[in-house]
């Protein structure tokens, strides 16, 4: 498959057609990621509604809110799928809380980052371990940091193809799916949380202000992510083992 046939999957649209068109290029090779928020609730929603083969995870930092647990269990009930969950490795956690206190996260960016590190990355890292394709919920409207999102790249953090099916959609589209179909959401979006991760790392925010604001929000806002989607993307080729008769279309 070459760069061509990537960005034709760009100029697709629909979300649930990207769905159905990862599933089949990627198949046994491909995951989403779920924090549990809208987005990612709608795709949840969308893989188990077209009984799509794409198995999703979450990552259990330890430090979640209640509303997310509860979630999660909703969730598998509604859709009658599991939601694995992957955790930090305890002794990691134990050497950085010694080291650094309980929220050693508000010390410095440097602290913050090994926490989102310990905490996120490594569990996300064994998360996609064997994995040619990962699907996210990221919109292209959610935050400056995320104006250039598109619907499939190449992720030079993980190496991996990086799956966006709404990364063209609205915040009011995403909500009126969300409507329509039922979707089982947070009680914290209702709150003024429009993105929601861990506990003491996330506030609400005010109408009108950037829907990652309240994000680490005592940083400044270009430091606001944790890495799992801070590097920069390439429209360059997936792995080359992709058979041909794979490429979009099925062509």
């Amino acid at each position: 498959m070459d760069a061509g046939r990537l960005e034709e999957l760009n100029a697709i649209f629909d979300p649930t057609s990207i769905l159905v068109w990862a599933a089949r290029v990627f198949a046994g090779r491909i995951v989403m990621a779920t924090s549990l928020g809208v987005e990612d609730q709608v795709l949840t929603d969308m893989i188990a509604s077209a009984g799509l083969d794409i198995p999703v995870f979450t990552i259990d930092t330890g430090r979640l809110f209640p509303e997310t647990y509860d979630l999660i269990a909703r969730t598998e009930a509604r859709y009658g799928i599991p939601i694995r969950t992957y955790f930090p490795d305890s002794g990691e956690v134990e050497r950085l809380v010694s080291s650094g206190g309980i929220n050693l996260f508000r010390d410095s960016i440097t602290a913050r980052k090994e926490c989102c590190s310990v905490r996120k990355l490594q569990p996300l890292g064994r998360a996609l371990q064997g994995r040619v394709a990962w699907v996210t919920g990221l919109r292209s409207t959610q935050s400056e940091a995320r104006a250039d999102t598109r619907v499939a790249v190449t992720d030079e953090a993980t190496g991996l193809v990086k799956v966006s099916p709404l990364a063209a959609w609205s915040s009011d589209q995403v909500w009126e799916y969300a409507g329509k179909n039922d979707v089982p959401v947070s009680p914290l979006h209702e709150q003024g949380f429009p993105s929601i991760g861990c506990a003491p790392c996330t506030r609400a925010v005010a109408p009108g202000e950037d829907p990652r604001s309240g994000r680490w929000w005592w940083e400044i806002g270009e430091q606001r992510e944790c890495g799992l989607h801070a590097h920069r993307a390439t429209a360059s080729p997936p792995p080359d083992d992709i058979a041909d008769d794979h490429m979009i279309g099925g062509e």
